[in-house]
């Protein structure tokens, strides 16, 4: 049944490619939202694929990434294409309209997209609603922003933070998009430290801990990345996710590659793997890391894993491949443990860096 239902779903992304991006976007968005309920639940995992971090358990390490559905609509519907995680958002305080029209846009010569989305949203008023409403058991994460116009980024932080993290297994703190101005510039040094004691101190007076992660830039150089690991190390957070999107321009084949915007999919896989690996130089084992940008097969999750990562996450790879994706990259990520000795996926973090 799984099998029909992922076949059924891959043929609709064909005939949603002919589609305008974002149309096409939305379009997918309403047939999962509709499909959800009657959608079955895939085959149990693999038992080698499970893992614990963050003191939660992931019944595999292969999760869907923000952007998808940033208003919380289908966590569960998208789940049950067997995503060991799902994480909404990003969300801000207030409702926002995001960039104009159009700012989003396939590269498929080059398994590839450019979006210049701008954190368009319903508001946390509206992503609490709909993780409240919540039916599933799945491991849902929500990624919260600041809304373009604020005049404390910081304290829209804090305001994300109070109401939606005790709706989610996690959160996300999200300072890398490149597509609202000014705000990597809260992956400085001084502006991070005040950001991430200001959700500490917020998490601190939860009654339970909430998992707190940060998503970080590919696009970051050595200082950079030696300031947010010693920030990261301070705060007491739980996780860094390498990496969101990138501003760089490798070689592109398709003509909407001069398009503005945050660069994601197949190019992206091997800037953000090094970020990745350099992360993991500096932090080890010690803060939990996930691995975003370009995975397409098992093979690229399981080198993210041997690069430091724990958990890993897609998102641009399911335009081009569909749903069925999914359950294609769990099974031959098992069969890469399997043929390297592993006899679990926890073993094979940071292995190339060993």
């Amino acid at each position: 049944m799984q099998k029909g239902t992922n076949l059924l779903f891959s043929l609709a992304a064909g005939l949603l490619r002919s589609l305008p991006a974002e149309t096409a976007h939305c379009a997918t968005l309403a047939l999962t939202r509709a499909a959800g309920p009657l959608l079955p639940r895939g085959a149990p995992d693999d038992a080698r694929l499970g893992i614990d971090l963050f003191g939660l358990h992931f019944p595999n390490p292969l999760g869907l990434a923000a952007g998808f559905d940033k208003n919380a609509q289908v966590p569960d519907a998208m789940a049950k294409f067997g995503f060991g995680f799902v994480e909404c958002g990003t969300v801000t305080p207030r409702p926002q309209a995001g960039n104009p029209k159009p700012r989003l846009f396939r590269l498929g010569e080059d398994r590839a997209v450019i979006n210049r989305m701008g954190f368009n949203n319903d508001g946390m008023a509206a992503a609490a609603k709909n993780l409240a409403h919540r039916r599933g058991k799945g491991l849902v994460g929500i990624n919260i922003g600041a809304n373009k116009d604020s005049a404390d980024r910081i304290a829209d932080y804090a305001a994300c933070f109070e109401t939606l993290a005790a709706l989610a297994d996690y959160v996300t703190v999200n300072v890398s998009s490149p597509n609202t101005p000014g705000l990597r510039g809260l992956q400085n040094r001084d502006e991070l430290a005040r950001l991430l004691g200001t959700l500490g101190e917020a998490r601190a007076q939860k009654s339970q801990k909430i998992p707190l992660l940060l998503k970080i830039a590919p696009d970051l150089d050595e200082q950079g990345l030696d300031d947010i690991a010693q920030v990261v190390l301070a705060s007491g957070i739980d996780g860094v996710i390498a990496t969101n999107t990138t501003i760089a321009r490798p070689p592109l084949r398709n003509a909407n590659a001069s398009e503005a915007g945050g660069l994601s999919g197949a190019p992206l896989f091997a800037p953000s793997t090094q970020i990745l690996k350099a992360m993991y130089a500096r932090l080890g084992k010690r803060i939990g890391l996930v691995g975003v940008g370009g995975i397409a097969s098992g093979a690229d999750a399981y080198e993210k894993i041997r690069a430091g990562a724990s958990l890993v996450q897609l998102y641009t790879a399911l335009v081009y491949e569909g749903p069925g994706l999914v359950a294609r990259i769990n099974h031959d990520l098992a069969a890469c443990l399997a043929r390297d000795g592993f006899a679990r996926v926890a073993d094979a973090v940071g292995a190339d860096a060993n």
